[in-house]
């Protein structure tokens, strides 16, 4: 953009005898709104031209502009477009701590529409808002980043308090319909995930009768663990997407427990196939014992996040590969299926990790040996490229399925 090609152009608009604006004043507008607030050049363009406008009294011709709030348009927080400079009444639902010494507060604001996560500059000298309370915020901008809409309040916002007590209630959304961006549930905590991050206080999955979605608490000052097997409902979550896969951020959402219940759909599935992999980490391990962490720990029974831990847990998993003649799944079978499908105990494993020359290595060997060649069926969860399996079926030897595959094979049974 020329910004000083764009000015003079704007400021010709304006000449009224000895009352000319200053060009460099509406070049240094439109730099700050284009460089600083990512707006679209024509966006900025209109915006000073409407502000102008106000100024001298005159209507802002050929810009577009119209409504409230210094030329932008009122608009109900789901209809805001990127690039589009706003004007909206809605409750601050949710605020977070800044993340930049540039931003003096940052939150949700919401709406019977919808919610939008918001960024106040410091340099917009905006007055705090209060957490519970309703404003009317003229003249923000839309931005987007990766893919999600968010309202950024800069130094020509306006921001007024609005008295008027109003009634807001989220409706949750089905886990299959949500889209990136803020979003609530009513879901239940269906399995809760090994912590991989030493800040992070809970991960885990929630489910109701439209799937499943990962979910995760990052620790901060006041924040609780969710309770397996409750019903929550859950508003104003972050809904992030990586690899085209949706997960919730918790931390800034309101949650709620209740009494009811779900009727979780499977989101299941399963593959039948012959284990080709065993992979290292599988066995009896070690997990740490202090609580809420269950992080499996090396051999010198050191945890990542508290360091030695003499007084491990022990536990049984099988990590591998179950490949089902099309395609391999990575699959990991927790203690209670393993100890089913192997016939080796947990206590069994232990004493023998503890009286056996090779200690740990032996159960790995056993059980390799146990499931190495197997063909099983595996039940379970798909999370991620890996197949979380909650049940284990052996598959008897079928003759006629045999013969039939040789036959398709154009061979011959030996």
């Amino acid at each position: 953009m020329d910004y000083s090609e764009a000015a003079n152009r704007i400021s010709r608009k304006f000449a009224q005898g000895e009352k000319t604006p200053d060009v460099k004043k509406i070049e240094g507008k439109l730099k700050r709104l284009v460089d600083e607030f990512g707006v679209q050049p024509s966006e900025a363009e209109r915006s000073v031209t409407s502000e102008l406008a106000k100024e001298y009294n005159l209507p802002a011709s050929g810009s577009g502009a119209g409504g409230s709030g210094g030329g932008t348009q009122e608009k109900k927080i789901a209809e805001g477009i990127p690039g589009e400079w706003v004007t909206i009444e809605g409750k601050i639902v949710a605020l977070s701590a800044p993340t930049s010494a540039s931003i003096a507060q940052s939150g949700i604001i919401a709406d019977d529409s919808g919610a939008i996560r918001f960024v106040v500059w410091a340099k917009s000298n905006a007055p705090a808002m209060a957490e519970g309370s309703w404003y009317r915020i003229e003249s923000a901008v839309v931005d987007e980043y990766k893919g999600v809409a968010n309202l950024k309040v800069h130094s020509g916002t306006t921001i007024k308090e609005v008295a008027e007590d109003r009634s807001l209630i989220p409706t949750p959304t089905p886990i299959k319909d949500l889209r990136p961006g803020i979003g609530g549930v009513r879901a239940k905590f269906v399995q809760e995930w090994e912590a991989n991050h030493e800040r992070m206080l809970q991960s885990g999955l929630l489910g109701d009768e439209t799937g499943t979605i990962k979910f995760v608490i990052w620790k901060e000052p006041g924040k609780e663990k969710l309770i397996p097997g409750a019903v929550y409902n859950i508003f104003y979550a972050q809904v992030d997407e990586f690899n085209g896969r949706l997960s919730l951020n918790l931390n800034a959402a309101t949650i709620l427990q209740e009494e009811g219940e779900i009727a979780v759909s499977g989101g299941e599935t399963s593959f039948t196939g012959a284990i080709v992999h065993i992979a290292p980490g599988s066995g009896i391990i070690k997990r740490c014992p202090v609580e809420g962490c269950n992080r499996a720990l090396s051999r010198q029974n050191y945890c990542p996040v508290h360091e030695i831990q003499p007084k491990f847990v022990y536990d049984l998993r099988i990590k591998g590969w179950l490949d089902d003649g099309e395609k391999a799944h990575n699959v990991l079978i927790q203690r209670d299926v393993v100890e089913a499908l192997t016939g080796i105990s947990l206590a069994k494993a232990q004493e023998i990790a503890e009286n056996n020359p090779l200690g740990m290595d032996e159960i790995f060997l056993q059980m390799r040996d146990a499931v190495l060649g197997r063909y099983i069926t595996c039940h379970g969860r798909e999370i991620d490229g890996r197949l979380l399996v909650n049940k284990c079926d052996k598959v008897a030897f079928a003759s006629g399925e045999h013969t039939a595959l040789l036959n398709r094979a154009g061979g011959a049974p030996s």
